[in-house]
């Protein structure tokens, strides 16, 4: 079948952006030092996303939190564009020598190339992989008044509309590959984001929508929305009634990881001072509750699992839509 084609968590996103821009260091360089110990200088940390969103506070905590331990300054700089590739092109044609970085996420090597045929994609091995940061899951979610009562209702109705927060994203993917297992005829509506899929939910424009936990917690927690399925492999801290897709009989699941990265060739001496000093900064007080308070789980892999990651949910996806007969290209 052919199926056409992110609140409390945009309220904290929104006030953390605030709390933690100080930390941005304008003016970071790029290039050798011609030898010495490192650092010596201030490093870059790119953001592939606009201010204000998950990976750029994940960032912006991480990079507040690094600077003790690693004895430098953290440049924190926005380069936002097609899902991650403009941020990783720059970072990843630059020396390795350890001075920029880019936390980037899963969804532009898993799930992108599933909606865009792109030559000048970026590969895994133009990146040197320093360390897994974030996992943040997805929750289904219809209005109260919806007259889907349970996910057995949605999935038994004869057609469904459900909202995206655009092409590429692990919302899409995760309902389409759930509509697709269970023979739904359904259709896909995006929207430019979590926010605006989201009041489109609330306001009846699609009868389902999927988005990360911390974006409809507090909807969720007065009463305006209910909370039906969860594309994760166990069910959620948060919402521990809440049945997974694979309790169902769906193999689907399907997060948003987010990772640190360096461009290829980093010199094993500078890639363990960096996950050193990650390891350092991610204890820090600041940076755990700021994961705490918009729901996202640590995902404490070295470098070595982010690569198996990455391969394995590429390969997983690409075998699922071709099987199902999931088409993504142009129907996002």
């Amino acid at each position: 079948m052919k199926i056409r084609s992110t609140a409390r968590g945009g309220a904290l996103l929104a006030a953390a952006a605030l709390a933690l821009s100080a930390c941005s260091v304008q003016g970071g360089s790029s290039g050798g030092d011609g030898g010495g110990e490192y650092p010596s200088r201030a490093v870059e940390f790119v953001v592939p996303t606009d201010p204000g969103g998950s990976t750029d506070l994940i960032t912006r905590a991480l990079a507040k939190s690094l600077e003790e331990p690693l004895g430098t300054q953290i440049a924190v700089v926005n380069k936002p564009g097609a899902n991650g590739k403009i941020a990783g092109k720059d970072v990843f044609s630059s020396e390795p020598d350890g001075y920029r970085l880019a936390a980037m996420p899963q969804s532009l090597f898993a799930i992108g190339p599933l909606v865009l045929d792109d030559p000048d994609a970026i590969q895994l091995d133009d990146m040197t992989f320093v360390k897994g940061l974030t996992r943040e899951d997805y929750v289904m979610v219809v209005p109260a008044d919806s007259r889907f009562r349970t996910i057995d209702d949605v999935l038994a109705a004869d057609r469904v509309t459900y909202g995206t927060s655009g092409a590429g994203t692990g919302n899409q993917l995760a309902q389409a590959l759930l509509f697709g297992s269970a023979d739904v005829a359904a259709t896909a509506v995006p929207f430019d984001g979590g926010g605006p899929q989201l009041t489109a939910v609330l306001g009846g424009k699609v009868d389902v929508g999927s988005v990360h936990v911390a974006e409809a917690i507090k909807q969720i927690e007065s009463g305006a929305l209910r909370p039906l399925l969860a594309f994760s492999a166990e069910r959620l801290e948060a919402l521990p009634e809440v049945q997974t897709a694979t309790e169902i009989g769906y193999d689907v699941v399907v997060d948003q990881r987010r990772f640190v990265a360096a461009p290829a060739g980093l010199p094993d001496d500078v890639r363990e001072a960096l996950v050193t000093a990650i390891d350092e900064a991610t204890k820090s007080e600041e940076y755990g509750e700021l994961l705490q308070n918009n729901y996202i789980t640590r995902w404490d892999v070295d470098g070595a699992a982010v690569a198996d990651q990455l391969r394995e949910s590429s390969e997983r996806f690409a075998t699922m839509t071709k099987e199902l007969g999931i088409d993504l290209k142009g129907r996002q």
